[in-house]
Formats: structure tokens, C-alpha cells, sequence
């Protein structure tokens, strides 16, 4: 729970920086200015770098945690891997500082993660594993923390808002992973299991012939019915996904707000996307302050942005009626609490537009953002994990 809410923090922080375009305040990686970054003096902490570089210092906390966790999932087993993989990145920044003097920072960055890794490796507790599907889990997160925040640093380096998107993506994979591991690894996940063992053994026995008769009674409309629920969360969860690739693809044009009224759209439902009317938009904003100009292209995505957020809404609303339907309590409050976060997600969207993109509300609506694709991914499992005994007997 302690990795996943750092890593809450760290998307929050990673908002704050886009909003305040403050990405490339610090010009160097993984250096700070030249210095070592966990000793940059407080005098350079000021305007976009302070946002900058508490981003990287607690993306390094982020990730310590992360080998932490898969060392303590993982069992006395992971530490001949956590061994092997130290001393590989290490040799492999070296190799990086011989073969490719430019990209030195690279090379800084693998020997670095390579010795926290090391050092994990040659903590020798003797705890046992988690399951499989945790220890699987938790290389997973350690994996991609690694790739998260290489791509962080050449986002800087390399100037590609393109690497800028998918670190804003993955970003969000990584906290529904973290959420997942917390989750599975919470005494509510835990108790949950043993009353579901507990009712299948006195209630349900392991017997042929019972499971046949069982079966027969059960209703397929019933196993229609939740298969049909447990596949409407699924598919409204890829959606929410897709909308913060949007939304990512969005902060990482630096165009500001391509349309700055609400409800309406340059004053029309949907606006006229012509290069005449894009020039016209274009002189009012020059008018009004200096801002990059903006493109037809960027337009349509908001408007696309907009009618996403719109069915996402419905499609929640819809979940939340359906869980209310014969769903098991935890289902049916975590919808609830999931229609609750699109509510405020819609308000707070509608507010950074009507606000001008307010640092603190654009912000926001990216935290609440990660919270529903979170809330929904942890629906989709605990229905797998809900399905009651008799409709897997039928199905």
C-alpha cells in the first residue's frame, strides 16, 4: 500500500510538472545542473525546477520501494536473480561509458539502479515467497519501474514529447499494478479467499453427481448476467485507459487548451476545424496571451476527449446500476465509489478548461484519472474472484 500511494504521489507530481511546463527545467540527466542529483543545493530549488526535480527525487523513492517489494514477495529465491541482474547492470552502464560516451547519463543510471539492485540481493532474509502470481507480479513493477525511469531520462535528453506520452502512459500501468499487488496482498483479499474455501467445502463437496445436479438448477441466465457485467467493467476500464492516452497526448502538445470554452466549443457543438477558422482561433489567442498555436488536429482530439468523457460517464453509471443487481457488496460499493470518481473527474475537467488550465485543477483531474483506471481494474478482478460457486459450476 506504501508503494502504491508514493506512486499515487509521484503521477500527482508528474501532473504538476506538465501543468506548470516545467518538464525540461532541469536540462541534464541524471545529473542536476551537474550535480549529483540527491545533492543539488537548495539555491536551484525554485520556480519549474523545484516541480522537476521533486519529480525525479521521488521517482528514485518510487523506485527503491519497488525493489524492496519484489525482493520481499519474491522470497529467499529472488536474491540469487536480484544478484545476477546487479552485477548485469552494472557491467552494462560501464559498458554504456566506454562504447557511447553521449550517452553517459544512460550509463549513470544503470550503474546506479544496478548497485540499489545489488545491494537488495545480498540482504539475505529468510522469508518465504508469495505465490506465483505475486512473485510474477512483483518482477513485473521491478521491470518496468527501470524502463519508466530510463524513459523519464531520456525524455529529457532526447527532447521527444513522443517518449513523454508513453511515460505518461505507462505510468498509469504501473500504479494499477501497484494498486493490484496491494490488493492481493491485503488481509480483506486474504479472508475473502478463506470464506470462499471454507463455503465450498461445507456447502459444496467435492461430488460428481451433486455437481451435475447442481449444475442443472443453476440458471445460465444468471452466468449470462454476470459474465456479460464482468465483461461491461472490462471493457469500460480500456476505455478510461484510452482516454488518458488522450489526455496524455494532449499535456504533451504544450498548446495549452486547443479549446477554451465550455460546454461549447469555440462557441459552436462541435467547432469549424477549417484552416480559416483554425487561423481566426489562432489571432484571438495571440491577442489574448502568447501561446503556441494550435493545429485542427489538436482540436479534434479534445473534442474526441470530450465525447469519450461523455460515454465513459454513462458507461460507469451503467456499471454502478448493473453491480446493484444481485453483485456482492464489495462489487457493488466500489462502483459506487468508481461513478463518484467520474462525477468528479468530469467536474474537474470542466473546470481546467473554464479555469485555463489551473495548475492545481489540471493536476487533480490527472490523480483522479489514475484512481479510475485503478478503481476499474480492481472491479475487473474482484468480480473473476466473485463468481459465485454455483454459476463456475454451471458455466
Amino acid at each position: 500500500m506504501l508503494t502504491a500511494l508514493a506512486t499515487l504521489g509521484l503521477v500527482g507530481l508528474g501532473g504538476l510538472v506538465t501543468s506548470h511546463e516545467a518538464g525540461m527545467s532541469v536540462p541534464d540527466w541524471p545529473t542536476s545542473y551537474g550535480y549529483n542529483m540527491f545533492a543539488l543545493p537548495f539555491k536551484f530549488w525554485s520556480g519549474g525546477v523545484f516541480y522537476e526535480h521533486t519529480h525525479r527525487l521521488w521517482a528514485s523513492t518510487v523506485g527503491l520501494l519497488v525493489v524492496v517489494l519484489a525482493r520481499w514477495l519474491g522470497g529467499r529465491a529472488a536474491c540469487r536473480p536480484l544478484l545476477i541482474v546487479g552485477v548485469a547492470e552494472i557491467l552494462a552502464g560501464i559498458g554504456v561509458f566506454a562504447l557511447w560516451p553521449n550517452l553517459k547519463g544512460t550509463g549513470h543510471f544503470l550503474t546506479g539502479i544496478g548497485g540499489v539492485v545489488l545491494l537488495a540481493g545480498l540482504v539475505w532474509v529468510k522469508n518465504e515467497p508469495a505465490n506465483r502470481a505475486l512473485v510474477k507480479l512483483g518482477w513485473t513493477v521491478f521491470w518496468l519501474v527501470q524502463f519508466q525511469g530510463l524513459l523519464g531520462g531520456l525524455r529529457v535528453v532526447l527532447f521527444k514529447d513522443q517518449i513523454g506520452i508513453l511515460h505518461a502512459a505507462l505510468a498509469q500501468i504501473f500504479f494499477v499494478l501497484t494498486c493490484v499487488i496491494a490488493m492481493l496482498t491485503s488481509w480483506w483479499w486474504g479472508k475473502m479467499g478463506n470464506s470462499e474455501q471454507r463455503t465450498a467445502n461445507t456447502q459444496h463437496p467435492i461430488n460428481p453427481a451433486h455437481d451435475q445436479a447442481l449444475g442443472v438448477r443453476c440458471s445460465m441466465f444468471d452466468v449470462r448476467c454476470f459474465l456479460a457485467r464482468r465483461g461491461l467493467f472490462l471493457f469500460t476500464t480500456l476505455l478510461i485507459f484510452l482516454q488518458l492516452l488522450i489526455a496524455a497526448t494532449m499535456r504533451h502538445q504544450h498548446a495549452g487548451l486547443a479549446i477554451a470554452d465550455f460546454p461549447l466549443a469555440h462557441g459552436q457543438l462541435w467547432p469549424d476545424t477549417s484552416a480559416e477558422a483554425v487561423a481566426r482561433y489562432n489571432q484571438v489567442r495571440q491577442e489574448i496571451t502568447t501561446v503556441n498555436p494550435i493545429t485542427a488536429f489538436q482540436i479534434q482530439l479534445q473534442m474526441a476527449h470530450r465525447l469519450m468523457a461523455v460515454l465513459i460517464l454513462s458507461l460507469v453509471a451503467f456499471c454502478a446500476v448493473k453491480a446493484r443487481s444481485g453483485a456482492p457488496a464489495p462489487i457493488r460499493r466500489l462502483a459506487i465509489f468508481w461513478l463518484g470518481l467520474i462525477l468528479v473527474q468530469v467536474a474537474l475537467g470542466a473546470t481546467t478548461v473554464l479555469t485555463d488550465k489551473a495548475a492545481d485543477i489540471a493536476t487533480a483531474h490527472v490523480v483522479v484519472g489514475a484512481l479510475s483506471l485503478a478503481s476499474g481494474a480492481l472491479l475487473c478482478i474482484i468480480s473473476a474472484r466473485s463468481l459465485p460457486t454455483t454459476i463456475q459450476s454451471a458455466s
